[in-house]
Formats: structure tokens, sequence, C-alpha cells
């Protein structure tokens, strides 16, 4: 699927009707959700005939572009039912099968259960909850057997370095790509209508136990 198609479809999907300002819950848009999962694929070849776990998939955006990609398999996490029911009609209408899962990511076990090789998010920046970016990331490295591809402020670069490489059993920590992300005016103490963020996408490879 050409990058272009793929970011066409996600742009169809419905978003957070009602975002809960606690889980710092923004849309993950369909230019970032497209490229974030077409470079996972075409570059590193981390999506097609692999088992990915969405992390806090809120509506299910990057969920679908791992399904429409061609994933073996998509396992989309959330603790918001209200957003797993959007997650469900999204899959829905493009045709696509995704096993969804409501539950706090932080407390995850999925030992003995199914191998996960890519997991994909866009966690909490952490302005809400301080730290909450960085429990995301340590559930995902506990998870995935070959990377993790997430979505964090350009600001927070070395810290999240530093923490994946000596805290969370990384074996390598890489920028593949700066972004803008667009943040939409959808809380009422926003006070201008949209925001640019300056945004990395990292791959992180988990070291082999």
């Amino acid at each position: 699927m050409k990058l272009k198609q793929l970011e066409g479809l996600l742009g169809d999907l419905q978003q957070f009707s009602n975002p809960n300002v606690e889980l710092e819950q923004y849309p993950t848009g369909p230019h970032i959700a497209s490229r974030m999962l077409f470079t996972a694929e075409n570059s590193y070849g981390d999506i097609t005939d692999k088992v990915v776990a969405d992390f806090g998939c809120g509506c299910g955006t990057l969920s679908t572009a791992a399904s429409l990609l061609d994933a073996a398999c998509v396992i989309g996490y959330d603790i918001d039912l209200q957003s797993l029911e959007t997650a469900t009609l999204n899959a829905e209408e493009l045709e696509v099968e995704i096993d969804l899962v409501q539950c706090d990511i932080t407390k995850l076990e999925l030992k003995g259960h199914q191998i996960v090789d890519t997991v994909v998010m866009n966690p909490p920046f952490g302005t809400r909850k301080k730290g909450a970016d960085m429990e995301f990331l340590s559930a995902a490295m506990k998870v995935a057997s070959q990377a993790v591809y997430s979505l964090h402020k350009t600001s927070t670069r070395e810290h999240i370095k530093r923490a994946a490489l000596r805290d969370f059993n990384a074996k390598s920590a890489e920028v593949i790509c700066e972004l803008r992300y667009d943040l939409p005016k959808l809380y009422k103490f926003h006070k201008r209508k949209e925001v640019d963020i300056a945004v990395d996408l990292w791959r992180f490879e988990p070291r082999q136990n």
C-alpha cells in the first residue's frame, strides 16, 4: 500500500467525541500515523506478517494502520472503554481485524501469552501525570520482542534515550524521524486553536534476554 493511500484511509476514522484530559487523549493524526507505520514496515520490516500491539490505542488509528499494512495480528490496548468502542466502529468501517483489550498498560502482564513482535504507540506526553510517558515505554520494552515505535516530545530527547538504554533494557534507541504534531484545541484550558509540537519518532530495539 502506498503512503498516500494509507494516509487517506486513516483520515476517514472517527476520533474522540469526549476526550479525557487526565488520560491526555489526543488523536494521532493521519499524517503522523501513516508515516510512523509506513516507515516501520518499509525501512525495518516490523509490521507485515508480525504480531503488533498498540499501547494506549485510543480510537485505533495506529492499530488500523498496522492492519492495513497486513500485520499478522493486531491487538489494541486502552483503559478507556468509550475509545475502544470507537476503535471497534473504525475497524468495522474499514473491514480490518483488530483485537481490542480494556486494561491499564502499566499493569499489563503478557508473560506466557502471545508473543508480540512490535509495539506501536502514541503515549501520554506526561504533562498531566508526570512520568506517564516513561511508564508506557517501560511496559512496551518488556513486551516487544523486535521493536518499539513511539512518539515523544523532542524536548525530552536526551532523557528518553538515557532511560531507554539505562533503565528499560534497550539494545538501541534512535530517532528515525522528526515530525510536527498538530494539537487541536480539544480542552477548555487550551488558549489557542491549535498548537504545533515538535515530536520525535523513536525506534527502540529490546535486548534479547
